[in-house]
């Protein structure tokens, strides 16, 4: 059975940086069309940019070949450029740890399951998607509303770790001089 093509859109926003904030993502299979949205009542910007595509992958109910399109850079470049050396530090840059650290994890573990490809859009430029993907998650920042029928913020994450997660610091080698 071949492998199933999907494109998933995404964005966030945030009212303010922190303030209240919302995500949305479009899901396009064949003719068919999904659009998810979701809030956060106190965020960032970053973090809403993050749980867009993060909720995209999890909505999708088998390993499929995902072309994500994003106008964040910090997304795209983060998932497929700096996670790299992230990861072999821990999760940790230096003498800090790695910011949304919990969604990094979430993303990184749903793209192990999906071949993706990341493309950048520049937003607000009539990328018909995007643009749609834009007020859905304006309008759930401010409104506070989900596409979710219980209303809740976002579907649950494989993790959960929550924003105020650290990862643990990596230990010191025991050969080091």
């Amino acid at each position: 059975m071949a492998i199933k093509k999907v494109s998933l859109i995404t964005d966030g926003s945030c009212l303010g940086n922190p303030g209240p904030g919302g995500w949305a993502c479009i899901l396009r299979f064949g003719g068919a069309k999904k659009e998810l949205f979701g809030y956060d009542p106190h965020t960032t910007n970053n973090r809403m940019e993050l749980m867009a595509p993060i909720q995209g992958l999890l909505a999708l109910k088998e390993p499929c070949e995902v072309e994500i399109t994003t106008d964040c850079e910090y997304v795209r470049k983060g998932i497929t450029e700096w996670i790299i050396r992230w990861k072999s530090l821990g999760w940790w840059k230096k003498d800090w740890s790695v910011r949304h650290a919990d969604l990094w994890i979430e993303l990184d573990e749903l793209t192990e399951i999906h071949r993706t490809t990341w493309l950048w859009t520049k937003g607000h430029a009539g990328h018909e998607d995007n643009n749609r993907c834009d007020w859905l998650a304006q309008n759930a920042a401010r409104t506070q509303t989900s596409s979710f029928p219980d209303g809740s913020p976002h579907a649950p994450l494989r993790h959960a770790l929550g924003a105020d997660y650290v990862p643990p610091r990596p230990q010191a080698s025991l050969f080091e001089e």
